[in-house]
């Protein structure tokens, strides 16, 4: 049986402000990419995040940002990577203390917003940021996986430097005819009919390709997929492509193992 993980970004609310339904959501994904602290999240509501993924046996990954709170994220910063080490390496570990005082552990490390996309380009700055992605990793559990655009020259770069990769593919994004994602800046950058995006995610499960902007066909080889939880149809979203994968036969499962689960 074909199967793949379904993953979410998660607890991207920030004190008083909420944003996205993330009990919905953990009744949906099989892997939750929870916000560090960088981007959004307060210690409160990732630790209430967690939990609940736990008690619903979805996988917890740290969700790694720039030091971007402002700009959610989305922004470029010029960071050495010194520091980038740095801030991830923080990251993942303030992720990892809330996960074990909610009974679980952190098993993935997945970049979030600018700095996914910088990582993922092979030229000078992309490189160095994603070694220093790569080296946090490294320095903090080697043992974690890492998510990244399938593809990707950020997938080969840890790859190559021992770390387990799993290849993503994106939902609700529309992809370029390199297989980039289409800047969020472009019209048509994110899809919001859950009809659509529900076909779209079946054949690329089926067939390992999608279709880009300009009407080619990319080939995409992916072992999960996201669907962003601050769009406010993720849910619906979400269910959708759920309920088509399984009526298509299409079992959903992470893909980390965590001990003492069940298969």
């Amino acid at each position: 049986m074909t199967t793949i993980d379904l993953n979410a970004d998660l607890g991207e609310g920030f004190g008083r402000w909420t944003l996205g339904d993330d009990e919905a959501l953990l009744d949906v994904v099989t892997s939750a990419n929870v916000a560090c602290g960088f981007h959004a999240g307060d210690p409160e509501s990732l630790l209430r995040v967690v939990g609940q993924a736990h008690r619903r046996g979805v996988v917890v990954g740290a969700h790694v940002s720039y030091r971007d709170l402002a700009g959610f994220g989305r922004r470029y910063l010029d960071a050495s990577p010194a520091e980038l080490v740095g801030d991830v390496a923080y990251q993942v570990g303030a992720l990892g203390g809330l996960a074990r005082a909610a009974g679980t552990a952190v098993r993935y490390v997945k970049p979030h917003g600018a700095l996914y996309t910088t990582i993922a380009r092979d030229d000078d700055r992309g490189a160095a940021h994603a070694d220093a992605v790569v080296e946090a990793v490294l320095r903090v559990d080697p043992a974690l996986a890492v998510v990244g655009l399938a593809g990707s020259a950020f997938l080969r770069r840890a790859s190559a430097a021992g770390l387990v990769t799993v290849p993503e593919a994106f939902a609700d994004r529309a992809y370029t005819a390199s297989g980039q994602l289409v800047p969020r800046r472009e019209p048509g950058a994110v899809l919001h009919d859950p009809a659509e995006i529900r076909d779209r995610v079946l054949s690329l499960v089926e067939t390992g390709r999608v279709a880009s902007v300009d009407g080619h066909e990319v080939e995409v080889d992916a072992r999960t997929v996201c669907v962003h939880g601050d769009s406010p149809d993720a849910v619906e979203v979400a269910r959708a492509v759920r309920t088509g994968l399984e009526e298509a036969g299409v079992a959903l499962r992470s893909f980390v193992t965590v001990p003492g689960a069940s298969a």
